[in-house]
C-alpha cells in the first residue's frame, strides 16, 4: 500500500470532512507557516516531538518554543515536549517507539540535507513494520531547490521508495491541509511513515490560519473508507466455517497486523471460543497473551520447536495480519505441508497470495474481520471439538520445551531472559536491538497484551532498541521500559544513553555482552567453517560501564558471575531511575531452534538442549547457497 510521492500543490484542498469539528480558536488569525505547523500538530494531539535542529528548520523549532511559552500557563511542563536526541536516526526510532507502544502517530522534526538523510533508515524501518509516524524535514528555500544549495538533498526522490507517502510543500496556502493529511495517511489503512518536506521560505511565509481542511485525495479516502466499512459477508463467513468444520487441526497464525488493526481482543476471543491453538510472528507477540495455555509462542526461523511442529502438523492455517515472510516461510511450498486450507485476513490486498496461495481471504481490519467471524459462528451455533488437537499441541510443548546449557561457570543468555521474565511477568515494555539477544528475548519473555514488545522486525535494524525504549517511555511515563540490547547493536546508537539521563527517564538498559556480533558468528560457525570475518569484536576497548557513568547513570553495574546474576538483575529492575546492567554472557551461546535458509520446519535444528523429533538435515559444516544467507 505504498503511496506515490507527490508535491502538495498537485492536490486541491477540499473535502469538508471536518465540518462537524468545532472552530479552531485561532482560525482567521495571521501567522507564519511554521506556526501553522505547530498549531496543526497540537490539533492532532501531538504532545511530544523528537528532533534535531538546523538552519532549514529553525523557524519551526522557534515556533515550538513560542507555542509552549504561550500555552504553558502556570504548568511546569511544556504542552508539546521537544526531545533532542544525539542524532536524527535516534529521533526517528524514538518516534517509532512512541508510536509502537501507544498506537498514536509518532512525530519527528529534522533539518535539511544530512539531517533528513539520517532519517532514511527509521523511515524505511517504519514502512517495513507498518508503524505510523510523520517526519517533517526542513528544506532549502524554493528558489534554491535544484541548485545544490548548502545542505540541500532531494528528499522527495530519496524517500519516495521508503515511505508510505511523501509531500513536498510548494504552495504555502496548502500547508496546514498538508500536515493534517499527513497524519490521516500515516494512521489509516496499513499504517506507515509519511514525510513532509518543508522549504524554509514556506515556514517563514505569513498567511491566514484556517483551522481545518484536508487535501483532496479522494481516491485514497474512498479506499480507506471501504476498508473501514469492510465486513465479512455472510457468504464468505459460511465458506470460512465450512473449512473450519472440515478441519480437525486448525491453527491461528497471528502477525503484527492483528495489533495494528486492533484485533488482539477478537483474535483471543475467537481462539478461546473454539479452543484453537495459536502461534505468533515476531511482530505479533502480545496479540495473544503468551501465557495462555493455547498459545505456542513464536513460530519461524527461531521460533519455539513446539510452535513450528504445530505448523507442520496442522491442517488449516488461519493467518491474521501476517504475511508469510521469509523468516516464517523461507520456502513457501514447505510451510504447513499438511494444510488442506489456508485463510488469510489482511488490511493490504497486496499481501493476499503474494507468497503463499490461499483458499479464502478477506481484505479489511483484523479486529473487525475476526469479530464478524466470531458473531457469525455464534449465530449458527458452530461447535467443533478440537480438544484432541489442543492436547497434541500441549504434548508438543511438553516433549520439545525450550532448553539451554544449565551448568558451567559462564552466564547463559537464556538464563538471563528467564530470570527477567520471572521479575517482570509479561507486564514490562521491552525493546531490543537486532541479533541473538533479540531472539532470546522473543523466545523467553512473555507479553500479556499488545504493544509491550518493540523490535525491528522486517528491516532488522541494529541500534533500534535504545531510542525506541526512550520513545516508549515518553509515551508511557509510568511503565517499566527495558531495552534488551547487544554490544554490537548498542554501539550503533550509544549516544542516546545520554538522552536517557538528560531527560531523567527511568529506562532500563540490559546489555548482553558476548564481545562480538553473535548472530553473524553463529552463521559463520554453521556455514563458513568458523571464519569469523569481521564479527569478532573482542579487540574493541569499549568499557560500557565507564560510558554509562560518564553519561550520568547512577546505577551502572557489570556482572560476570552466574551466582550474582539473579540478584543483580533484581536490583536493576527495581532501581528507581535510569539503570544500566551489563551481563557478560557465554560468547559461544547460540540461538536455537533454527530453521536454515531455504529450509522447511522439518529440517529445523534444535541444538543440544531442545529435544527434536526429526533428524536435522543441516548443521555444522552444512552447505547453503551463500546468496540465501540472511
Amino acid at each position: 500500500m505504498q503511496e506515490v510521492a507527490i508535491s502538495a500543490d498537485a492536490e486541491k484542498a477540499s473535502e469538508p470532512t471536518e465540518s462537524a469539528m468545532p472552530a479552531h480558536p485561532r482560525a482567521g488569525q495571521e501567522m507564519t507557516g511554521a506556526e501553522m505547523v505547530i498549531e496543526v500538530l497540537a490539533q492532532e494531539g501531538v504532545d511530544t516531538v523528537f528532533g534535531y535542529s538546523g538552519g532549514a528548520i529553525l523557524p519551526t523549532y522557534d515556533a515550538i518554543f513560542r507555542y509552549n511559552e504561550r500555552e504553558r500557563g502556570e504548568a511546569a511542563d511544556d504542552p508539546m515536549r521537544l526531545v533532542v536526541p544525539a542524532n536524527e536516526q535516534g529521533a526517528g526510532f524514538m518516534a517509532a517507539g512512541y508510536a509502537r507502544s501507544s498506537g498514536k502517530v509518532g512525530v519527528f522534526l529534522v533539518t535539511s540535507g544530512p539531517g533528513a538523510t539520517n532519517t532514511v533508515t527509521p523511515i524505511r524501518d517504519c514502512m517495513a513494520d507498518s508503524v505510523p509516524v510523520v517526519l517533517i524535514t526542513g528544506q532549502v528555500a524554493r528558489s534554491a531547490m535544484g541548485t545544490d544549495a548548502f545542505q540541500e538533498a532531494p528528499i522527495v526522490n530519496i524517500m519516495g521508495n521508503c515511505a508510505k507517502h511523501v509531500f513536498l510543500v510548494t504552495r504555502p496556502e496548502q500547508l496546514e491541509e498538508t500536515i493534517r493529511t499527513a497524519f490521516e495517511v500515516a494512521r489509516s489503512g496499513r499504517p506507515g511513515p509519511v514525510v513532509v518536506d518543508l522549504p524554509k521560505d514556506v515556514q517563514n511565509w505569513v498567511g491566514e490560519f484556517k483551522g481545518s481542511g484536508l487535501l483532496g485525495i479522494r481516491g485514497y479516502r474512498q479506499r480507506m473508507e471501504a476498508l473501514r466499512q469492510s465486513r465479512v459477508s455472510e457468504r464468505k463467513a459460511r465458506q470460512f466455517f465450512d473449512m473450519l468444520e472440515q478441519s480437525s487441526r486448525p491453527l491461528l497464525y497471528v502477525g503484527g497486523g492483528a495489533i495494528h488493526g486492533e484485533g488482539a481482543e477478537a483474535v483471543s476471543a475467537f481462539a478461546r471460543e473454539y479452543g484453537i491453538p495459536s502461534v505468533s510472528t515476531v511482530m505479533g507477540l502480545g496479540a495473544v497473551d503468551t501465557t495462555d495455555d493455547l498459545h505456542l509462542h513464536m513460530l519461524g526461523m527461531h521460533g519455539t520447536a513446539y510452535a513450528n511442529y504445530a505448523v507442520e502438523d496442522c491442517d488449516f492455517i488461519i493467518a491474521v495480519g501476517s504475511r508469510f515472510d521469509d523468516r516464517v516461510a523461507a520456502k513457501a511450498e514447505l510451510f504447513a505441508p499438511l494444510a488442506e486450507n489456508i485463510a488469510h485476513i489482511d488490511i493490504d490486498a497486496a499481501e493476499i497470495g503474494k507468497v503463499k496461495r490461499v483458499h479464502w481471504s478477506h481484505v479489511g481490519e483484523a479486529g473487525t474481520a475476526m469479530q464478524s467471524l466470531l458473531e457469525y459462528g455464534r449465530s449458527i451455533g458452530f461447535h467443533r471439538d478440537y480438544s484432541r488437537w489442543s492436547g497434541h499441541c500441549a504434548d508438543l510443548r511438553q516433549r520439545h520445551p525450550m532448553g539451554f546449557k544449565e551448568d558451567g561457570p559462564l552466564i547463559q543468555p537464556q538464563a538471563v531472559m528467564r530470570e527477567l521474565n520471572n521479575l517482570v511477568k509479561g507486564e514490562a515494555i521491552i525493546s531490543t536491538g537486532v541479533g541473538q539477544h533479540q531472539m532470546w528475548a522473543a523466545q523467553y519473555l512473555d507479553f500479556r497484551r499488545p504493544r509491550l514488545w518493540m523490535t525491528s522486525g522486517s528491516m532488522g535494524t541494529m541500534g533500534f532498541g535504545l531510542p525506541a525504549a526512550i520513545g516508549a517511555q515518553f509515551a508511557n511515563p509510568d511503565a517499566l521500559v527495558i531495552d534488551v540490547d547487544g554490544d554490537g547493536s548498542l554501539r550503533m546508537n550509544l549516544g542516546e544513553m545520554e538522552t536517557v539521563t538528560t531527560y531523567d527517564l527511568p529506562v532500563k538498559i540490559l546489555l548482553l555482552n558476548n564481545n562480538g556480533d553473535g548472530m553473524v558468528r553463529q552463521w559463520q560457525k554453521l556455514y563458513f567453517d568458523d571464519r569469523f570475518s569481521g564479527s569478532d569484536k573482542s579487540l574493541h576497548r569499549k568499557d560500557f560501564i565507564k560510558a554509562a557513568e560518564a553519561d550520568g547513570f547512577v546505577f551502572a553495574r557489570r556482572v560476570s558471575d552466574r551466582e550474582e546474576m539473579a540478584a543483580a538483575l533484581k536490583d536493576f529492575v527495581e532501581f528507581d531511575g535510569p539503570a544500566f546492567l551489563e551481563v557478560m554472557i557465554d560468547p559461544d551461546a547460540g540461538v536455537y531452534p533454527m530453521v536454515g535458509p531455504g529450509m522447511g520446519y522439518k529440517q529445523m535444528v534444535t541444538g543440544e538442549y531442545i529435544p527434536s523429533r526429526e533428524i536435522p538435515e543441516i548443521g555444522r559444516g552444512a552447505r547453503v547457497d551463500q546468496t540465501e544467507a540472511f
